[in-house]
């Protein structure tokens, strides 16, 4: 069969490598210069910033994520994370860090009993209804499990917890005992999208950049190609790596029931916004390859320093530090300042150079469709399949989920 894939984000560069390795044919249709989306290195003063992601792959080598790479024959090494993380909190007048499988060492003795009493319920009583918040906080109102709670979902999913619905969170905690902490490919969102396009032209794959999607054609109701720059391509399928609405966009709309209703929950869909501080310095502000959790920080979420790691993402001798917070407002001039502040106070005493400040929000969001909303890879119009960050699998932190995604998206073309 031959597949039209819009868009070359990781989503549809996973989905592409799967159809190929398959034995299927594939076209890539990306309208950007290059290819990878969000998911790019982007040279800075010989630092490996990324249009989007942190250099760290949130289950490691043992997630999703790095199962399907080695599915699709995709050569790229993960090394883990070490801690997987730890946790800043005030300590006499000054701060200490914890390891983040100790978060509940704060809490009192009767909150901790709490606590397990709600984890096990919930691995009995499903679904849970309401946020991550709503799901713990009535119970146990202990101000520290709502920083860190929010300090957690900001960072790996730019919402706060009252905006993660319970069911999304604890799946996401499920998968964490399943899959383990995060890791960080050597070098960095590029060699995974390196070794993904290696793999696609190797096969009866081809990647058309600079070439935008103006039309998906369709005929009683299924997808039968696209238009791009005049051309008219025909396919056995089509799969969108562009999200639901902006696919919407694309065909002519069916006056069916079904597609109204689909509109309809659409309309109800949220991006999730963040911004990413970039930090360079001489010597590891950090120490560790692992996630600095801030839960005590105005706005700053983690802090993540790949290059204890791969110390070919600076130049010889320094150290790329990159921190991530949810956006909280729509001043985000007063969000980077605080972001700013923060890192100030976290690192006071420490010399560093602000490299770059990034904002991902609109139509460059972290997430097309924030976790826990409307993810199904399906359409309304028959042969049309949608990847990547606007659908999601559940429990899916990030690229995981964009991974667990396409892992569905296959299984419903049963090839």
């Amino acid at each position: 069969m031959k597949a039209l894939v819009v868009g070359g984000g990781l989503g549809g560069l996973l989905t592409a490598a799967q159809l190929v390795r398959k034995g299927h044919r594939v076209e890539i249709f990306e309208r950007l210069p290059v290819i990878g989306g969000r998911f790019i290195n982007l040279d800075y003063k010989g630092y490996q910033l990324t249009t989007g992601a942190l250099h760290m792959i949130p289950h490691g080598n043992k997630g999703p994520l790095a199962s399907m790479l080695r599915q699709v024959g995709a050569d790229v090494n993960i090394v883990p994370s070490s801690p997987t993380g730890v946790i800043r909190i005030p300590d006499n007048g000054g701060y200490n860090e914890i390891p983040f499988y100790d978060f509940s060492s704060p809490l009192s003795w009767f909150n901790k009993l709490k606590l397990s009493y709600l984890t096990l319920k919930s691995r009995f009583v499903k679904p849970v209804d309401g946020s991550f918040k709503d799901w713990f906080y009535p119970f146990i109102k202990d101000p520290w499990l709502v920083k860190l709670a929010d300090a957690f979902c900001g960072w790996a999913l730019s919402m706060r917890s009252d905006e993660v619905p319970a069911n999304e969170t604890l799946a996401i905690i499920e998968n964490m005992h399943r899959y383990g902490g995060p890791g960080v490919p050597i070098g960095g969102c590029s060699a995974i999208i390196d070794a993904l396009e290696q793999v696609i032209l190797s096969g009866a794959g081809s990647i058309h950049t600079n070439r935008r999607v103006d039309r998906i054609l369709t005929v009683d109701g299924g997808a039968v190609g696209v238009e791009s720059g005049g051309d008219t391509i025909l396919g056995d399928m089509v799969i969108s790596d562009i999200g639901h609405s902006e696919t919407a966009q694309l065909y002519d709309h069916p006056g069916t029931d079904e597609f109204m209703k689909y509109m309809t929950t659409l309309e109800s869909v949220r991006s999730s916004a963040g911004i990413k501080i970039c930090l360079g310095a001489d010597g590891p502000l950090i120490g560790h390859s692992g996630v600095l959790f801030t839960p005590y920080a105005e706005r700053v979420n983690g802090i993540n320093e790949v290059t204890n790691v791969d110390p070919s993402l600076a130049p010889q001798g320094k150290h790329l530090v990159m921190s991530h917070q949810a956006i909280q407002s729509d001043d985000i001039h007063s969000e980077i300042e605080l972001g700013l502040k923060d890192l100030e106070e976290i690192f006071k005493g420490k010399e560093y150079e602000v490299l770059m400040v990034q904002t991902y929000r609109d139509g460059w969001p972290v997430n097309r469709a924030g976790s826990g909303s409307y993810t199904s890879n399906t359409t309304p119009i028959r042969r049309l399949y949608i990847v990547g960050d606007g659908a999601k699998g559940k429990g899916g932190i990030e690229v995981e989920g964009i991974a667990l995604g396409v892992e569905n998206t296959i299984a419903l073309l049963n090839v």
